[in-house]
């Protein structure tokens, strides 16, 4: 991987790490082998630990003293508590957007919806996913709070984990998606803030719970294997 051009190495080195925990080649539990990244990315192992500690501002490790940073743990405790607080942070960036918009804005909404509607025809469900989140992540001069933006900034790698458990969800249930996030996008574009926050609470919730049962089903599979090899 050529990190030359990075603005910051240890920025880098942390969304390669990252991006291994969001697909499951780093699977929870897994102590992340320092040495083993920095030979692959060809970096220091100071440049490694730097890019833990950035890391575990984003919820996908936790690093323990002699033991070393240790992929995060996802239960559905975790992912009932990451969206009840995605919802009220991105409740609360849909009603600033609703509030500040201008016709620019406006346009850029309409296109999202557009990249959407084909994403749901192909089927592709981390790019819809993607699109949304990242959208929303880039409109700090509209939310105008960069407190909160760099809050949501930092849950946003736990928030891919998670959806990318549910990439064998069915075409309906991106449907119902599209459907619940075109209300949020209707809500803002005639400035109606506190139905944009709600149905965007609606979205939330709908994610999550097919969050839920993708992990549920990943839990179970894991248990027949685990049942399976003590045989």
């Amino acid at each position: 991987m050529n990190l030359e051009e990075a603005d910051s190495l240890s920025e880098q080195i942390a969304k390669y790490i990252s991006e291994q925990i969001i697909s499951g080649e780093l699977v929870e539990g897994e102590r992340i082998q320092e040495l083993r990244i920095a030979k692959e990315l060809d970096v220091s192992r100071g440049s490694v630990r730097e890019a833990l500690l950035l890391l575990e501002r984003t919820y996908l490790i936790e690093i323990f003293p002699r033991r070393g940073a240790i992929v995060s743990e996802m239960s559905a405790q975790q992912v009932k508590a990451l969206f009840d607080t995605n919802a009220m942070v991105l409740g609360h960036i849909v009603q600033r957007i609703s509030e500040t918009w201008r016709a620019n804005e406006a346009e850029q909404l309409q296109a999202l919806l557009n990249q959407l509607l084909e994403f749901v025809r192909v089927g592709d469900i981390e790019k819809f996913y993607d699109a949304i989140f990242n959208y929303l992540v880039e409109q700090n001069e509209m939310v105008a709070n960069p407190y909160l933006m760099k809050f949501y900034k930092e849950m946003l790698p736990s928030l891919r984990r998670s959806y990318f458990l549910t990439l064998n969800t069915s075409r309906r249930e991106l449907q119902e998606s599209l459907t619940l996030f075109k209300l949020v996008v209707d809500a803002i574009l005639i400035r109606k803030s506190p139905q944009a926050a709600i149905f965007m609470e609606d979205f939330c919730r709908h994610l999550r719970n097919l969050v839920l049962e993708s992990l549920t089903r990943m839990k179970q599979i894991e248990l027949a294997w685990a049942r399976r090899s003590r045989r």
